[in-house]
């Protein structure tokens, strides 16, 4: 199977949209007072210092999707330090998937228009999301000083180098622009690979699964200070094989991908 074919899901009959019309509503029902609680906090608390209340809203939108949540945290990674983690793109559930998993503030990149957007936009906004604005021709300098100014903060970021979310349930090309800010910023950049969110929701589609079983895998962090032009490309690319590595194997595990081949034996056959 090559990278662009999709991993074939289960046909949605009448009962599948009848049930995820239940867990949209479900979920908006959680999304909209928990982000006005947290906007009013805010006029008074900064958002950094009201984490607890950050996670418990992402642990209950996952949960509203009925499925099984963990995550698997590679001991490397330092709980006081600051990094920029980078995710596989999946669907609009990301960022509530991931953000739990460690203790790291995170702040994200957003297009300004979705600033717009009733309650969601507004919210984003006030939390300080970095904003971005399409075809902006200066677009990495306005990401560079946002970025910038999380980290003095002692911030970490939360970006998603493929640019889009994907179409097969694959991890696609990753773009070097967070990894070359990562280096600008001299800060460490953490492989995020998720599993089981696909199912759920993917892009294209509004219908949500539930009853999956959701795993975010935080790898090792890795270094970009002093690393040339060259080195980045290479870097994005490793990181891009070590969450493609992960994602691969769960569907491999699933009998919806090969599995990957056994290193051959030194010696030949006796």
């Amino acid at each position: 199977m090559s990278d662009r074919t999709p991993i074939p899901l289960p046909p949605d009959g009448l009962g599948a949209k009848v049930v995820a019309a239940l867990l949209w509503w479900l979920g908006l029902l959680w999304m909209v007072p928990m982000m006005l609680l947290m906007m009013v906090v805010a006029l008074f608390v900064p958002p950094d210092r009201t984490e607890w209340l950050s996670r418990l809203y992402c642990r209950g939108q996952v949960a509203l999707t009925l499925s099984s949540w963990r995550a698997v945290v590679d001991p490397a990674v330092d709980p006081k330090g600051t990094y920029v983690f980078c995710q596989n793109h999946i669907n609009l559930l990301d960022h509530v998937t991931m953000y739990p998993c460690t203790p790291h503030f995170k702040q994200g990149i957003e297009l300004e228009a979705h600033f717009r957007i009733p309650i969601y936009g507004w919210f984003m906004k006030q939390r300080g999301t970095i904003g971005v604005r399409r075809g902006e021709p200066d677009v990495f300098e306005t990401l560079r000083k946002g970025m910038a100014a999380e980290a003095e903060r002692g911030h970490s970021l939360l970006v998603f180098p493929e640019g889009t979310r994907t179409t097969t349930g694959r991890v696609g090309r990753f773009r070097t622009g967070s990894f070359r800010l990562a280096r600008e910023l001299g800060l460490p950049v953490v492989p995020v690979a998720v599993t089981g969110m696909y199912e759920v929701l993917r892009k294209g589609s509004w219908l949500m699964r539930p009853g999956h079983a959701i795993t975010v895998h935080v790898l090792a962090p890795i270094e970009t200070k002093g690393l040339s032009d060259e080195e980045i490309l290479a870097l994005s690319r490793k990181v891009e094989a070590q969450i493609a590595e992960v994602v691969d194997a769960y569907w491999a595990e699933r009998g919806l991908l090969p599995a990957p081949a056994e290193p051959a034996a030194e010696g030949g056959a006796a």
